[in-house]
């Protein structure tokens, strides 16, 4: 079932990678009206590098944990088995 879940899965990350794409771009054009800054351009700040850096992580990281949330509760409902561990390990 798990190879099952991997390629039901494996659409949904890359359409969450486009979803997420997408939020950043909106979410960067309230903050600037340029395009995000890459690390390697002379002309630009230090922290505004740094700001682009945080608004993408936090948007990826987001999306993808909202959509793999989301794609396991879907997969549980339609196959009743849950896709992942039931609960976190105990150190």
């Amino acid at each position: 079932m798990k190879l099952f879940y991997k390629l039901f899965s494996i659409p949904l990350g890359l359409a969450a990678g486009q979803v997420a794409k997408k939020i950043f771009e909106q979410i960067w054009g309230m903050i600037d009206d340029r395009e995000p800054p890459k690390a390697n351009i002379e002309e630009t700040t230090f922290p505004k590098v740094l700001a682009a850096a945080a608004v993408q992580g936090v948007t990826f990281y987001m999306v993808r944990a909202a959509v793999q949330r989301a794609g396991a509760k879907g997969f549980a409902h339609l196959t009743g088995v849950w896709p992942g561990d039931k609960r976190p390990e105990v150190e």
